[in-house]
């Protein structure tokens, strides 16, 4: 199972904090696009971390079952 967090806007959009996905290894961006078509996100902006670390969407990476994924609103501020 994937776990994907999701953070302000993105949890108002989705009206969940997290949930689990049954994956096994699979790209970060069919992840995306699965959940773009489940919760319509539109023009929504947010960054994409696995395991705590900041990924470019657009990057070639294969998730495992046990990373977790977190969908963050833009940082403001400083």
């Amino acid at each position: 199972m994937i776990e994907i967090k999701y953070f302000g806007a993105v949890a108002e959009k989705t009206k969940c904090s997290f949930e689990k996905i049954s994956y096994s290894e699979v790209s970060l961006q069919k992840v995306l696009q699965d959940l773009e078509e489940k919760y319509q996100f539109e023009s929504m902006s947010f960054s994409v971390a696995v395991n705590q670390k900041i990924i470019p969407k657009a990057t070639d990476f294969t998730l495992q079952t046990s990373d977790i994924v977190a969908l963050l609103p833009p940082f403001a501020g400083g």
